[in-house]
């Protein structure tokens, strides 16, 4: 019996849809790409998107979120790389500029209209970024990632109901000339007025400059002519807190300088807790050192919390930070030695670190704020300069130590 051969034909495959894969590719952007610096982000849209296609899906894709519900961040960040699609060129030439525009005004009218019970919308961020866009300065929002931006509350003076662009036509958001009303309510400003709306102007564009630098100073060492910027806004900028606790370490460690004063304004304010544990977990660093340093010395006078009554910055460091700084700046030399024995690194960070820990010790004794005889300010760095009595800085401290009755 013959038997039939039968060929089965090779299944259909079901094409796959190139629109639709990057319509996927620019939604996990969107969604795993909030940590990355914005201007990364839009490189990454600039790469896994053919040239052809950029402009179509930033229309289909990006621009819907602007007018959605989404996650503050993912806003921000569809409006930076929306911006930068045409960063080369001005804001003028963005075909984007007038939806842009819209939002902005629409995003300003929600936040100065729906405000919670504190006072601050949560769409505030996102006005700032779309303002410093539609300015022609969206290239300083590049270096901050989405979530950051997302997350740090902006200075009082840069609320949404203080942004306006001036353009031909009038503000954007506010109504346009209407030739049929009364002339009286068409009346131009004043040489007065004009003079005011200039100077609050360049007060509120000085501010926004003066928060760019601030997150800066988190990722990069500011130049000297950035310090000078920052410096007099510090009191302005940390009035709302843009900062938070996880930030001012890697501030500390680039910008010791700046990070004194701006310590100093939020250690003025009615809740400190976070940052002085913050100062307590600092790494025993040359900046660190330099900072407490700072701190110690400084005689600015604040609020006591527990009595009610006046301290001062120094008195606050010296009884709620110093101590346990020293103490957790042991357990971290110790943790180094036990990694060199171990082999786990290769660096002489437990030698310096020990000889830095001494040296800044030697100079609280020099300006008053330990007391060599004092058990309670020495105890632990007695045992320590005594383990480490090898290396030349403890053993000075140690005999130190002796000479003054140990």
């Amino acid at each position: 019996m013959q038997t039939a051969t039968y060929y089965q034909q090779p299944m259909a495959m079901k094409p796959v849809n190139a629109v639709d894969h990057l319509r996927s590719s620019i939604a996990h952007l969107l969604t795993r790409g909030l940590n990355l610096p914005c201007s990364t982000a839009a490189q990454s849209y600039n790469q896994m998107v053919p040239s052809t296609s950029r402009f179509q899906l930033a229309l289909d894709v990006l621009l819907p979120l602007l007018d959605s519900t989404a996650e503050l961040s993912q806003r921000i960040l569809a409006s930076y790389i929306i911006y930068a699609l045409y960063a080369p060129h001005p804001i003028s030439m963005n075909p984007f500029q007038s939806a842009l525009s819209v939002a902005f005004a629409k995003e300003r009218e929600l936040a100065t209209k729906i405000v919670p019970d504190d006072g601050i919308s949560q769409n505030e961020q996102l006005v700032w970024v779309l303002w410093k866009i539609l300015k022609g300065d969206g290239g300083d929002i590049g270096p901050f990632s989405a979530n950051n931006l997302a997350r740090s509350p902006v200075p009082p003076n840069l609320r949404a109901s203080k942004l306006t662009l001036k353009e031909e036509g009038g503000d954007i958001g506010q109504a346009k000339f209407d030739p049929f009303a009364d002339d009286s309510q068409h009346e131009g400003p004043t040489h007065g007025e004009s003079v005011l709306d200039a100077e609050r102007e360049r007060e509120i564009e000085k501010l926004s400059q003066g928060m760019a630098l601030l997150l800066a100073a988190r990722d990069r060492v500011l130049t000297l002519s950035e310090q000078r910027v920052l410096g007099p806004l510090i009191p302005q900028l940390t009035a709302t807190p843009i900062l938070t606790s996880q930030d001012l370490p890697q501030l500390i460690a680039n910008n010791p300088t700046l990070a004194h004063p701006i310590l100093v304004s939020l250690l003025s304010q009615s809740v400190i807790d976070t940052y002085l544990d913050v100062l307590r977990h600092l790494p025993p660093t040359l900046p660190t050192y330099d900072v407490l340093g700072r701190l110690l010395r400084d005689t600015t006078a604040v609020r006591d919390q527990t009595t009610g009554g006046k301290t001062t910055i120094a008195d606050i460091v010296r009884n709620e930070v110093l101590g346990w700084f020293i103490h957790e700046s042991i357990i971290w030399l110790d943790r180094a030695e036990e990694d060199e024995r171990a082999g786990r690194i290769s660096d002489d960070r437990f030698a310096k670190g020990v000889q830095n820990l001494c040296r800044f010790f030697i100079s609280l004794a020099n300006h008053n704020i330990v007391d060599l005889t004092s058990d309670a300010d020495t105890a632990e760095m007695k045992h320590f300069t005594l383990r480490n009595a090898w290396i030349e800085e403890a053993n000075v401290l140690y005999r130190t130590f002796a000479l003054n009755g140990y």
